[in-house]
């Protein structure tokens, strides 16, 4: 048997460490479902998962680490998806620019999940009536402020990278793991887009004092999906993609 050629083994190397910075990267971004072991004393049913890593909360270090840690290793992940061109084999010169736009989205997403967590807010306001009184009256660090435009910057960038990938992966589907991988990659892109469209509306129903429409599911389902879906490209770059 001829050894492997070093450029093969770099390149196999390469998309090895890619796909282990995204998947570890999407463990960790699901470690808020922790709380159900946990006595956080809030409802995973109308609570944002935020309000954990709250800076009132018994638990708020722990959560704030891991979400930092999740959003480093999806970044950095991206980051080197993009500098050493990772992306399905035989592309186009078009589809091989939405994959590197795909994958800024991504570590936009990262980088801004890391953000996120050094911008906690300061109480849990679906659990806490002064909370949400002090946040209306416009009385609450100004980090809430600007928690929610990272958080807000983070879903866009994950969308971004989650239909541009999806399509790349979907027009480039040559391979039966390929092919299969774009389905489900679509089937979770619409399920994030149905996430993601409760969850404004379950937010802008409890900013206007109408309850919270399942706020706290609606959160979860879009940020597992999220994961889940980072997980399957982890794999597809395992297993198919390419270097350069």
């Amino acid at each position: 048997m001829s050894p492997e050629p070093p450029a093969a083994g770099a390149h196999r190397g390469a998309r090895t460490a890619v796909a282990v910075l995204l998947a570890l990267g999407a463990l960790a971004y699901t470690t808020w479902a922790l709380e159900v072991f946990l006595p956080t004393g809030l409802s995973p049913l109308r609570s944002y998962v935020s309000e954990l890593a709250a800076e009132d909360q018994p638990y708020g270090t722990f959560f704030r680490s891991l979400d930092f840690g999740a959003g480093v290793l999806v970044c950095a992940g991206a980051v080197l998806a993009l500098l050493w061109r990772v992306r399905p084999a035989g592309l186009s010169r078009g589809l091989a620019r939405l994959t590197a736009l795909g994958w800024a989205g991504v570590a936009l997403f990262g980088a801004a999940t890391a953000a996120d967590s050094r911008l906690p807010l300061s109480c849990a306001p679906t659990a806490d009536a002064a909370c949400v009184a002090r946040e209306r009256a416009g009385l609450v660090p100004a980090a809430h402020s600007a928690h929610a435009v990272s958080s807000s910057v983070a879903v866009a960038g994950a969308l971004v990278g989650m239909v541009l990938l999806t399509v790349v992966v979907r027009r480039a589907g040559a391979r039966e793991g390929t092919r299969a991988g774009g389905g489900l990659l679509t089937l979770l892109l619409g399920v994030e887009l149905a996430a993601t469209v409760w969850t404004l509306a379950a937010v802008a129903a409890f900013d206007a004092g109408r309850g919270t429409w399942g706020l706290g599911v609606a959160q979860r389902l879009q940020l597992l999906t999220i994961a889940v879906w980072l997980v399957v490209v982890a794999w597809l770059v395992r297993r198919s993609w390419r270097r350069g």
